[in-house]
């Protein structure tokens, strides 16, 4: 009888693996980075990684899934590897899958085969986001594009009519401003995804980069006649980039602003629970559906893409926002009712102490 049947029995456990299927081949299982299987010539499953059990691909030690079954008999006549894709559900309800790579060969003389694992659900995922990113670039660039060319054509036709053109005119700075703050922020968004802030991260005073972010938002609040609240009273430090902080909190300001009625009020608040750093920013605005929660943060997704238009929104500034807390360690959430306004709280770790003393260090060098 075999001594082990996934690798947590084997590291509690004192047997050794038999003649069949060597230390070696156990040990070299373990490297790759993949998960596996073994079985035996006559199907019974001697061996499995931890997370196979996940995949519902067993039971009572045998092969339950028809298509690995036959990749397994497929090599056991022809002795030559057999490579497959495979999509498996993730539970017993909803939508999501695993997207696998399959791999079945012999190993060693005993008849036993090994099967490797590799899940592709990720790979996939990314693919699919980048396709998806250019797919909706070029339909967002076609609209200012599309109307810088109209209104082109409309000042030509009204070159005799001085007020026409100074409408027109005003329209098409419109446009070009729109296009400009879409490509600047394709451009924020794209460094984002290929920079990592923590890798020559610094110490960050998240007091100093709200203030920075309110000034930022100032002159538009004032348009508004809506009020700016900063309470920043706690010490509170991160390790990241600076820039990309001020960043996600500018835009999150800019958000408040846009979706909030005139004459209204942004809080913006710094805290410190549970180690780490909470700015919120709260509005008076319209609120947001329960049904766009979820979506809130995906590129290029618009709750109300009428007032998008009218405000000059992009799209990508809550994306942003999600990538940069991600990149830095953390999260941002939302809450929000219809009528009664949003809150979004970003939540950063808070630099430890070693980490302080050696920034310290490092600015007194």
């Amino acid at each position: 009888m075999w001594g082990f049947k996934n690798r947590q029995e084997v590291a509690n456990s004192n047997t050794k693996p038999q003649n069949d299927l060597s230390t070696q081949s156990f040990d070299l299982l373990q490297a790759i980075d993949a998960e596996s299987i073994v079985v035996t010539a006559s199907d019974q499953v001697i061996y499995y990684s931890e997370k196979v059990s996940n995949l519902n691909l067993i039971k009572d030690e045998r092969i339950q899934n028809k298509e690995l079954s036959n990749l397994v008999r497929a090599v056991r006549r022809s002795g030559a590897p057999q490579d497959a894709t495979m999509t498996l559900p993730r539970g017993p309800v909803g939508a999501g899958t695993h997207d696998l790579l399959v791999r079945v060969s012999t190993i060693g003389d005993a008849g036993l085969i090994a099967i490797l694992i590799f899940d592709d659900s990720e790979m996939r995922r990314l693919d699919f986001i980048r396709r998806d990113f250019v797919a909706n670039i070029s339909h967002e660039l076609k609209t200012p594009i599309g109307a810088l060319s109209i209104l082109s054509e409309a000042v030509l036709e009204a070159s005799n009519d001085p007020e026409a053109v100074a409408r027109f005119a005003g329209r098409m700075q419109a446009e070009a401003k729109r296009l400009s703050d879409l490509v600047q922020e394709i451009i924020n968004l794209s460094r984002l995804q290929d920079d990592d802030p923590l890798k020559n991260g610094k110490a960050v005073e998240l007091s100093q980069v709200i203030g920075e972010a309110v000034e930022q938002s100032r002159l538009n609040a004032e348009k508004r006649k809506i009020t700016l609240l900063a309470e920043t009273g706690v010490d509170a430090k991160t390790i990241g980039d600076r820039n990309q902080i001020t960043m996600a909190i500018h835009n999150l300001i800019e958000n408040a602003i846009n979706y909030s009625p005139d004459s209204t009020r942004v809080a913006i608040t710094l805290k410190v629970s549970n180690g780490l750093a909470e700015v919120a920013v709260s509005d008076q605005g319209i609120g947001i559906p329960e049904k766009d929660l979820e979506r809130i943060f995906e590129r290029f997704y618009r709750v109300d893409p009428a007032r998008s238009r009218l405000t000059g929104g992009t799209g990508l500034g809550l994306s942003i926002v999600k990538h940069i807390a991600t990149n830095h360690g953390g999260d941002v959430s939302l809450w929000s009712v219809e009528g009664a306004g949003s809150t979004f709280t970003l939540r950063f770790p808070l630099m430890s102490e070693s980490a302080s003393m050696n920034q310290t260090q490092v600015e007194g060098k």
